[in-house]
């Protein structure tokens, strides 16, 4: 029998929902038909008998038509904040099957942009999903957009000016090349519209970061739109990273006005994300001084530091590039700031892709461990593509978590053309970190990378193929879909210390809850 209460002190319910296949994810994984919502929170669960002594005269009661149930989804790892205050001017390649629909979109975007505004393709594609198998070509932007300016971006490695961009952004052959990072010439020094990374994203972002923004009222409602879209999709919840040019508390003038409005339709535990090189342990202190984890309600709440702790730590994967070098000054950097945050008990969170900067990392947090005992607080990498056994080992040691996204799932053909097939198959080593019992929660690392869409994360988890539907993984190291779904719930309620609260439908836990439009567990 499912957890119920005799109802004899007549406790009527606010929301019932009956007739359905309820997943509740509790400890036995079992089966339920209907659940009861009071005050926001689940209140009995079971068949529809047992929870129909709680409807009462007011009670809004919802027949699923035996449609599958599940807890809400919760990404550890989504730029929804940042992401949200573009949304209305980005136009989505996610899961556009062709590159000529792709251009088809680009075309009929361009010419419904108004004069001033841009055209961004901001993330969340890969070429391998086309038909063509390729990527546009500068003469194709420009042909479907000669006067709109439109800026493509392409993981971390890439971006696509088309003429009019260019010229927005004022790029010329007189232009240098920033540290890092290459505005491509022609054989007569112009600009061809092409930016590369080399490895460092930075000349993407800051170009991005050129084009207009929406005045605040626009703001509001594309960040609207944005929880919407994401709640259309099954989050409720999400772990927000911060990001480049994402500044606290300026830019989250936004997501504070539609909490305090009441207008929030997703969960969002945010972590502060430093922006100034050489001046991060300054960033952190003054924080610490203006707010602290927990800091907030059940809608929006501070979470901690991080993804970005130094500059120096920058460990972005672009696997068209060999693997860079840290500097050597970055364990000094990253211990100072690590320091204050331990002794400030901020829990904190990094970006890690190599194992050859999670061993740097961690021999950080080992010696700053010794001076300033962890214990117990939620620190975890973001990422961890290539970490191998003995790190995972030291991870477990500390106490660490471990936030995995569906990177691989836009980049696995780059990663094996690079390193090989066997290497691949284990990046991220998923199945061996939930063996060692290291807390894993599942996201996207949306929005410019992979889509902000969970499903093709669940997809990845469990199938083991990028979008372009190349295999990556043995199928033992593939996760069942209810030990991806259990990631996707349980597992990222770790990461923003609320485990117990939500992810699952059980009784006392929040009502986060999806009614899909097919059953999950069998499509």
């Amino acid at each position: 029998m499912m957890k119920t209460m005799k109802n004899n002190d007549k406790v009527y319910a606010d929301l019932m929902i009956s007739n359905g296949n309820i997943a509740t994810l509790d400890e036995r994984g079992t089966m339920a038909r209907a659940v009861a919502v009071k005050d926001g929170k689940i209140l009995a669960v079971g068949s529809d008998e047992d929870v129909a002594q709680y409807k009462g005269p007011d009670t809004q009661v919802i027949d699923a038509g035996k449609r599958t149930v599940i807890p809400g989804l919760n990404d550890s790892h989504l730029h929804v904040i940042r992401g949200g205050l573009n949304y209305n001017m980005e136009l989505r390649w996610d899961g556009v099957p062709s590159l000529a629909d792709a251009m088809r979109m680009l075309k009929e975007q361009a010419r419904r942009t108004p004069p001033g505004q841009w055209v961004r393709v901001v993330g969340g594609w890969s070429e391998f999903q086309f038909a063509e198998r390729r990527m546009p070509t500068l003469e194709e932007i420009n042909e479907a957009a000669p006067d709109t300016p439109v800026f493509v971006l392409h993981l971390y490695c890439r971006a696509m000016l088309n003429k009019a961009a260019l010229r927005a952004c004022g790029y010329t052959k007189d232009t240098p090349n920033p540290p890092g990072g290459e505005i491509q010439h022609d054989s007569e020094g112009n600009p061809t519209g092409l930016l590369i990374a080399r490895p460092n994203a930075t000349i993407l972002y800051a170009t991005l970061a050129k084009g207009p923004k929406l005045p605040l009222e626009h703001q509001i409602n594309s960040t609207r739109h944005f929880m919407k879209e994401l709640n259309r999709l099954g989050l409720t919840s999400i772990i927000d990273a911060g990001g480049g040019y994402q500044n606290y508390p300026e830019d989250y003038q936004v997501i504070e006005e539609l909490h305090k409005r009441g207008e929030m339709t997703v969960r969002i535990a945010y972590n502060l994300f430093t922006q100034r090189p050489k001046e991060e342990k300054e960033d952190f202190a003054k924080w610490i001084r203006m707010t602290r984890p927990g800091e907030g309600d059940d809608y929006y709440r501070c979470n901690g530091a991080g993804e970005m702790l130094v500059f120096s730590a920058a460990d972005f994967e672009d696997f068209l590039e060999p693997r860079p070098d840290l500097p050597g000054d970055m364990e000094s950097e990253l211990k100072g700031v690590v320091s204050l945050l331990a002794a400030n008990k901020w829990p904190f969170r990094l970006h890690a892709t190599y194992n050859e900067s999670i061993s740097r990392f961690l021999d950080v947090y080992e010696e700053v461990n010794r001076e300033i005992p962890f214990d117990g607080l939620h620190w975890f990498f973001d990422h961890c593509e290539t970490i191998d056994e003995k790190n995972l080992e030291r991870v477990k040691a500390l106490g660490g978590g471990i936030a995995v996204q569906c990177r691989m799932a836009y980049q696995g053909e780059y990663f094996m053309d690079r390193y090989g097939k066997e290497a691949a198959e284990h990046t991220p080593p998923v199945r061996r970190m939930l063996e060692m019992g290291i807390p894993v929660g599942a996201g996207t690392d949306a929005t410019r990378v992979a889509s902000y869409n969970p499903w093709v994360s669940l997809y990845w988890l469990t199938t083991g193929k990028t979008v372009g539907g190349e295999p990556m993984y043995r199928e033992e190291d593939c996760l069942s879909r209810e030990e991806a779904l259990r990631l996707y719930t349980q597992g990222s309620t770790w990461f923003s210390s609320e485990t117990g609260k939500k992810g699952a439908i059980v009784p006392g836990q929040l009502a986060d809850m999806v009614v899909l439009s097919e059953d999950y567990f069998s499509v």
